[in-house]
């Protein structure tokens, strides 16, 4: 007889803990600042000890890339951006306007994420220097997923003539930046379905093949 698989509890625990302590991190830098934000504190707002936040992060720093890479995610689960199901199904349309809808949706779900952080992680590296050496060096991330998205796009069979993935890939990592996003939702207060349909349009008449 086969045996069933019963659930972790104790994985589980430990997955609602790190939640729990990236959310209470996340609120208490946003509104204190990096550097004014004690490990105390993050402890005390999720309802855990101190202790536990050394065990599981180390120190802050790691704690702030937790951060970071939870608000790209979404959420704390160690799965790539190009990895995601909403991603694959963006570069698997059929068509360039399919993939670029889809592409801008979920970099919009991203950017409304990211973008109000972005102040923060600038002031936190001025802060403690040793913040940016938790990236590693090389390729910056955002333009390595819109170049494979980009790479797609040059496949579809409405993409615009003469558009190379290059161009493309620096359309989409210029007009998909989170400065911009910030610019046109927050300093100009568009709402983000205003934003969303003005990025598919202008990228649609940059890189579709019109009619």
């Amino acid at each position: 007889m086969e045996s069933v698989k019963r659930p972790d509890k104790r994985a589980e625990r430990a997955r609602r803990t790190r939640e729990k302590v990236v959310e209470a991190a996340r609120e208490l830098f946003v509104a204190q600042g990096y550097g004014a934000t004690s490990l105390q504190e993050v402890a005390d707002r999720a309802g855990v000890a101190v202790q536990t936040i050394y065990f599981v992060f180390r120190n802050k720093r790691t704690l702030f890339k937790d951060v970071v890479d939870t608000a790209i995610a979404g959420d704390t689960e160690p799965v790539a951006t190009m990895d995601r199901e909403w991603f694959r199904a963006a570069c698997a349309a059929p068509t360039a306007a399919g993939l670029l809808r889809a592409h801008v949706r979920g970099t919009r779900e991203i950017l409304g994420r990211v973008a109000p952080i972005m102040p923060l992680i600038a002031a936190a590296a001025a802060t403690d220097p040793q913040i940016a050496a938790q990236w590693p060096d090389g390729p910056d991330p955002r333009y390595t997923v819109h170049r494979a998205a980009a790479e797609a796009l040059a496949g579809k069979p409405d993409i615009r003539p003469g558009v190379s993935a290059e161009m493309a890939a620096d359309l989409l990592f210029g007009l998909l930046s989170p400065q911009l996003y910030q610019i046109f939702v927050h300093d100009r207060g568009w709402s983000p379905d205003a934003w969303e349909d003005w990025a598919c349009t202008t990228l649609g008449a940059q890189l579709c093949r019109s009619g």
